[in-house]
């Protein structure tokens, strides 16, 4: 898997990293709950993993976050 994440895309996984929820994330990226979703679901899929919390330790794993 040798995916390349935007900058935008890394902020967001470091902030579900430090197990903040939903929409404090949202919040801080000024971003809606909706658009947050989104994302995820866009990095979960061009990574091939099922789950915000796999992207999290792939993210983690490689020193991303």
């Amino acid at each position: 898997m040798n995916a390349v994440l935007e900058r935008e895309e890394v902020a967001l996984l470091a902030l579900f990293a430090e197990g903040l929820p939903l929409d404090i994330v949202a919040r801080r990226l000024e971003l809606s709950d909706r658009t947050v979703r989104r994302r995820m679901r866009s990095i979960c899929d061009r990574l091939g993993l099922a789950t915000p919390i796999q992207a999290v330790v792939w993210a983690v794993r490689r020193g991303l976050v």
